[in-house]
């Protein structure tokens, strides 16, 4: 007999999860209303199949796996799409006068009423994934009868309406814009932006060339080009999506800004929208911004044993600077956000400045930048230290003035995060000093430099080992007797990765801590090599090698790593440390 008072004690039992995870994933749960099942899978501590199978086992129903099931078309014909869309459920089964349907939500018994008073059938549930049912919605209802952006496509290439006229008025895709065409643009711009997020893309490119207009989606921060839209359509799509942005519509020689707040499924996102004009016309981007993105804990980061450590040690202490280095897109927002998170407490007052702000964090003082009314960096935080504030946030040091009143507020007993465009975290040092602030204030104020990059992770589908040739582990620094311990794996492609091998994505680090060795060589004007050798000899782990560490353990490709981080002769010492551990833990 099952003595399980529930599902959580299966996976518990099976040692699929810790008791600190569970503590953990429940805390989440509760913070975030959802399900304690949703929260172990979002901090990644249980795959999505092995939770639902235990839910199943517990509450006694099946578990289907979609992956390894091929739906008949006339049982998904049973279920119109808009119900299962609506309802996140997909049929499987058509047996003795009953639709089995999978679901995600053992406790939902209003949808299986909803469903039986419909579908006038009996209905009963099994429990699979909410993402694979999604999935399979997207698959399956793509080929029966649901409305996708390529039937959309094709309508308007078989209704011949010209819109340039109306597009070039500012007209097209407005409310007063009400004819036969109107339907089919909304529902275009509607699809894409729904198709983005099922995706998981970051943001949509609307790109016009001077014979069609080309639609793109970053996912994993890859752009991936999907079918494009006629060229007379341009202006009624962006008429579209200004509307939606709240912005001028007639306005087409100057760039705009706009914010878009919708619901997809259950997700509530927002998009910032930006359009700017080129030689053919006006190019858009709509940067999807998920909430669920930055509910990140610092142990979900992917930070190394010793730089989780330091990490968590810095961010805990009474004052200095603590900086995020990278390119745009490496993931610093996420990482500070998981710094403020994990600091965000009843007895802490916390305040930021950002430029824009696009997350929301419940229990922090947000302050966005405004140029257009002089209230810059500078400005806010010459006023939030009025406020008394344990945390500050200065979004991004890009000036002298900036730079200084963050040091200025470190130095009077303050904890300042803050991000800077560098290649890397020693390079920190000599922008600042390159942005005018003097040598004696850099090295007194900055305690860590954290460097980071984002790295696409092998899809957990259709992962298989693979052979790396002697050239390419020579070629990478991977010595012989290191890569015969070592398991080196490579997504083959599937439907779940869109044929791509990676889904997902994880950050590579270095974290740079500003010993005493290092601090004399910032006030002696030090070379950034020399810098970086001293952090290397103090212990740093480079970006290279901490990609080349993750590669080792099967979480991504060498050609992953090329990507973001190039090898470098400074890397010998940190690879050796590298191989080292490695070498410990296989043994």
């Amino acid at each position: 007999m099952d003595e399980s008072r529930d599902f959580t004690d299966l996976l518990l039992r099976g040692g699929l999860v810790s008791l600190d995870q569970l503590s953990e994933a429940t805390n989440l749960a509760r913070d975030s209303d959802i399900s304690v099942a949703d929260a172990l899978i979002q901090l990644g501590y249980a795959e999505p199949d092995a939770v639902y199978r235990a839910l199943a086992k517990f509450h006694k129903l099946n578990f289907v796996d979609l992956s390894e099931r091929k739906i008949a078309d006339e049982v998904i014909q049973l279920v119109p799409e808009s119900v299962a869309r609506e309802n996140s459920i997909i049929p499987y089964k058509d047996e003795n006068d009953t639709i089995h349907v999978l679901m995600s939500d053992p406790f939902d018994l209003e949808t299986i009423e909803k469903l039986r008073f419909i579908l006038n059938r009996k209905i009963e549930t099994a429990l699979a994934p909410r993402e694979a049912i999604q999935e399979a919605i997207n698959r399956y209802y793509g080929q029966v009868e649901g409305e996708s952006a390529d039937s959309i496509l094709q309508e308007f290439t078989d209704t011949q309406i010209d819109f340039t006229e109306t597009a070039e008025d500012g007209i097209g895709g407005s409310d007063e814009f009400a004819n036969e065409a109107n339907a089919p643009v909304v529902r275009l711009v509607g699809m894409m932006i729904q198709e983005a997020v099922q995706l998981r893309a970051s943001d949509i490119h609307v790109e016009p060339f001077e014979d069609r207009v080309r639609i793109r989606y970053r996912i994993d921060g890859i752009l991936v080009e999907r079918d494009s839209p006629p060229r007379r359509l341009l202006g009624a799509i962006l008429s579209r999506i200004k509307i939606l942005a709240n912005m001028d519509i007639a306005e087409r020689r100057r760039p705009q800004d706009g914010r878009i707040k919708i619901t997809v499924g259950e997700k509530e996102l927002d998009l910032r929208v930006s359009v700017i004009p080129t030689n053919h016309g006006q190019s858009c981007v709509m940067r999807l911004l998920d909430k669920d993105n930055i509910k990140v804990g610092i142990r979900q980061l992917g930070l190394g044993a010793r730089d989780f450590k330091i990490f968590t040690q810095t961010i805990k202490r009474p004052n200095g600077i603590m900086l995020v280095t990278g390119p745009t897109g490496s993931g610093k927002t996420t990482t500070l956000y998981a710094a403020l998170n994990a600091m965000n407490r009843p007895d802490r007052k916390i305040i930021t400045a950002e430029d824009p702000v696009e997350y929301y964090l419940p229990g922090i003082n947000q302050v966005e930048v405004r140029h257009n009314i002089g209230l810059d960096f500078a400005r806010i935080i010459r006023s939030m230290l009025r406020q008394a504030p344990n945390i500050i946030l200065v979004g991004e040091m890009r000036d002298s003035e900036t730079a200084s009143m963050g040091i200025q507020a470190s130095l009077t007993g303050h904890l300042v995060f803050s991000t800077l465009h560098t290649n890397d975290a020693p390079s920190a040092v000599t922008r600042m000093v390159d942005m005018g602030v003097p040598n004696y204030l850099v090295a007194s104020s900055v305690v860590a430099v954290l460097g980071q990059r984002l790295v696409r992770t092998i899809c957990k589908r259709c992962r298989a080992q693979v052979k790396l040739s002697e050239a390419a582990l020579a070629e990478a620094g991977i010595p012989l007797e290191i890569a015969e311990k070592a398991t080196f794996i490579k997504g083959k492609g599937c439907g779940y990765c869109q044929k791509s091998g990676y889904r997902g994505r994880m950050g590579i680090y270095e974290l740079m801590v500003v010993s005493s060795k290092i601090r004399e060589m910032m006030f002696q004007g030090k070379s950034t090599v020399q810098i970086t050798e001293q952090a290397i000899y103090d212990g740093m782990t480079t970006l290279y090698c901490d990609g080349i560490r993750k590669v080792l353990r099967g979480l991504t490709t060498i050609e992953e790593v090329y990507r973001v981080a190039k090898r470098t002769e400074q890397d010998k010492l940190a690879l050796s440390q590298v191989f080292k551990e490695f070498d410990e833990k296989t043994d």
